[in-house]
């Protein structure tokens, strides 16, 4: 669609650098179409009275502001939860799980309104750009999408701060307190400024938002237990809570004991590697319990190959590939390996660190009369010498063959 021809547009807007700039060039490079603004809410601290009238102010006709905490929580950060997805080993990837959610609730308002495009902030380095056009062409594969960062003559972040400073353009920040960050519910990442040069240790007393370094963490252990039904997170420390509320619970007490922190050296799908700061603490808790709760209740071969599905769960949502065949086809297998994940982890958080007390489950497949060494009246001892015979087979046959070639020689 040519410039001239949009008319409307909806742009993914969270009052940063990126979308404040954005609103004000879409009207001075595209022909002065209306703007409708939308922010999604999936548990960032944020004065939305505030961020209305910024955008109004930044030229938009109006703001919408979308609650979709519970949403991001049971719909997407539970099931990956379920299925342990991490990506490169420990990233949990808080915001890999809301841009899914956030494009779709983006196309439905711009079919609400009847927009020509929609338009997002993401630079063309990251990942969030494919999140967001994958989610968007995935409830509409013909509608505009805008990138103005792979448009602009802008170049840099600096030259957003000129461009908002020469346009009047109001920001909540200055060019010293920018880190690059994202906030929901599970995590806060933080990118940027001194970040940027990996010798350089992140200074988390003015970096942190909701953790403490270890150092500042209390001096005694902090005792917490996770109750789930069906591989779901349903209560704290024996209290029934509804998803918000138990996951701010969680990131409260892991906060205040430096659990969750991560600084890690990432490997973006669009090639390059990326040096990040995350703050994920309650996060860290559920998938500490959750996993340990699977050991007592998933069988050796199901829990095992699960472990292979994690990876690539956590590759297909990092690449932004949550509505694939694949990643949906995972889900049914982890659902599956669900049904017997209920129980309660005790754990002691200690200076970032977690440490498991007791587990507990109905469908425990632990034995204690069996896993003892003392005596009992259902494992045979001598029974394993026929097994490890069979299981061996292959290779006394091996080394048989193998030492009659030697003689042969």
């Amino acid at each position: 669609m040519a410039k001239k021809d949009v008319k409307k547009i909806l742009v993914a807007y969270s009052g940063g650098l990126d979308t404040s700039v954005i609103v004000h060039w879409l009207k001075a490079n595209y022909n002065n179409p209306e703007i409708i603004a939308m922010n999604a809410d999936v548990g960032q601290d944020e004065d939305f009275d505030a961020l209305e009238d910024k955008a109004l102010k930044s030229g938009a006709a109006k703001l919408y502001v979308e609650d979709l905490r519970e949403e991001f929580l049971t719909d997407f950060v539970w099931q990956a939860l379920k299925a342990n997805a991490k990506y490169d080993g420990n990233y949990l990837m808080g915001t890999a799980y809301a841009r899914p959610l956030m494009s779709k609730r983006m196309v439905e308002i711009a079919h609400e309104e009847g927009c020509d495009a929609i338009a997002h902030g993401c630079t063309g380095k990251g990942n969030d750009q494919v999140r967001f056009e994958l989610g968007i062409r995935e409830f509409d594969p013909n509608i505009t999408i805008i990138a103005p960062w792979r448009e602009w003559d802008l170049k840099s972040r600096e030259d957003e701060f000129q461009y908002a400073e020469s346009h009047g353009i109001p920001l909540k920040f200055t060019r010293e307190e920018g880190y690059s960050e994202d906030e929901n519910l599970f995590h806060i990442s933080h990118e940027g400024l001194d970040l940027e040069d990996p010798t350089n240790k992140p200074d988390y007393d003015n970096l942190l938002s909701v953790s403490v370094a270890p150092q500042k963490a209390p001096d005694t252990e902090t005792k917490v237990s996770v109750s789930f039904e069906k591989g779901i997170p349903t209560a704290v420390d024996g209290e029934k809570l509804d998803p918000i509320p138990l996951m701010q619970k969680l990131n409260k007490i892991g906060g205040e004991n430096a659990v969750g922190l991560l600084d890690i050296v990432e490997n973006r799908l669009v090639g390059m590697k990326s040096r990040g700061v995350y703050e994920t603490p309650g996060g860290e808790v559920l998938y500490h319990a959750h996993n340990k709760l699977e050991e007592m209740t998933i069988d050796r071969d199901t829990f095992h190959f699960k472990q292979h599905v994690a990876i690539k769960y956590g590759e297909l949502v990092y690449n932004g590939l949550w509505y694939s065949p694949l990643r949906k086809s995972l889900q049914a297998f982890v659902d599956y390996t669900q049904e017997n994940v209920t129980g309660t982890v005790e754990m002691e958080l200690y200076k970032g660190n977690i440490i498991d007390v007791s587990v507990t489950s109905p469908y425990t497949l632990y034995s204690e009369e069996l896993a003892s060494f003392e005596e009992d009246d259902i494992y045979e001892q001598n029974d394993a010498e026929g097994f490890i015979k069979l299981f061996g087979l292959g290779q006394t046959t091996r080394v048989i063959a193998e030492q009659s070639w030697k003689e042969e020689k």
